[in-house]
């Protein structure tokens, strides 16, 4: 098979790609011949040595993944050659085939494409997580999505308006808002143009989002929690923008408002049974088309580099996927 490999940290011109040979699934496992890889932000961190999850070398970058089980090992049960499935590894999964646990895989529902499928699992299961867990988001509140445009601020319009809220897009171009509001955006800023705490306080009457999700941090972070509605509430998502921004806590004592930390690998991982059924919610509402799982571009296996810049340029509007 195929694989990307990263054997010496830096960009993503210095992934190769490699033949391995095909893989076997012990007690318990599944092997799975993948079809599409969902690219996140956090990959070109991992292959730079930047993110908190360090592999040993050498090692393939990917961790959202679909395709057609292969083989079962031993006691692995709940699917048979042939079943479409999706699931989520910490990194490994940019290769044509990959052994994962059977609890780690689900099945892909017929409504969804190999594509979508692959793009659902961090990018959606975050942001429920989010939206739901940490911010407790209620029906009638004002929504405020940063680099709204990319794959989890796209979930953060779809599932915020799924939950009923109302809600404020905010990115860099205006190409990027109107796909925005196709995609369901109330409002639009665009923070390169206007000043991204006044505008967010005149599209609320000056009352301020209820919760700000933040996927960028940078120079945005800051101006935007300073318009944030009392005791309003702000998730930390990660730092696309490039910098981790330092926040003023006084800021926080005058609104009476919180800020939120979101690790959406590490709840996973201590409540399952939360994490799967959010993940069974998604699931319902792309049955019922309130949810679009947009795919921005593929790419093969031979260029991801390209894909890999494409969402670190902040270019992507939606999810970028990898086919081997």
């Amino acid at each position: 098979m195929k694989a990307v490999m990263c054997k010496t940290f830096g960009p993503p011109e210095s992934l190769v790609i490699e033949d391995l040979p095909d893989p076997s699934a012990g007690p318990g496992e599944v092997v799975v011949a993948v079809t599409a890889v969902g690219l996140n932000f956090f990959d070109n961190l991992i292959i730079k040595n930047m993110y908190q999850v360090k592999p040993p070398m050498p090692f393939s970058p990917g961790s959202e993944f679909a395709g057609r089980v292969l083989s079962l090992g031993a006691g692995a049960t709940g699917f048979k050659v042939g079943d479409r499935v999706a699931g989520n590894v910490p990194y490994g999964a940019a290769r044509g085939q990959i052994v994962v646990k059977a609890s780690a895989l689900a099945p892909i529902p017929d409504a969804l494409t190999d594509e979508q499928a692959a793009g659902l699992v961090i990018t959606y299961g975050t942001t429920i997580h989010a939206l739901k867990d940490r911010a407790e988001l209620k029906p009638g509140e004002t929504l405020a999505v940063l680099g709204a445009a990319g794959g989890v601020g796209l979930a953060a319009i779809e599932l915020g308006k799924a939950m009923g809220a109302r809600v404020i897009a905010c990115a860099s171009t205006d190409d990027k808002l109107a796909f925005c509001k196709a995609h369901g955006a109330d409002e639009v800023i665009n923070y390169s143009t206007e000043d991204l705490k006044e505008r967010l306080r005149a599209l609320t009457d000056g009352k301020g989002p209820d919760v700000i999700y933040d996927p960028v941090g940078d120079k945005y972070a800051e101006p935007a929690l300073r318009a944030i509605a009392w005791q309003g509430r702000f998730l930390v998502i990660g730092f696309a923008g490039g910098e981790i921004p330092k926040i003023p806590l006084n800021l926080t004592l005058l609104k009476s408002c919180d800020i939120r930390g979101v690790f959406w690998g590490a709840f996973a991982q201590r409540d399952p049974k939360t994490n799967s059924a959010n993940l069974a919610q998604v699931a319902r509402w792309t049955a019922e088309k309130k949810l679009s799982l947009h795919v921005h571009a593929t790419y093969p296996l031979e260029q991801v580099a390209d894909a890999l810049n494409e969402i670190a340029s902040r270019k992507a509007k939606g999810k970028v996927i990898l086919k081997p």
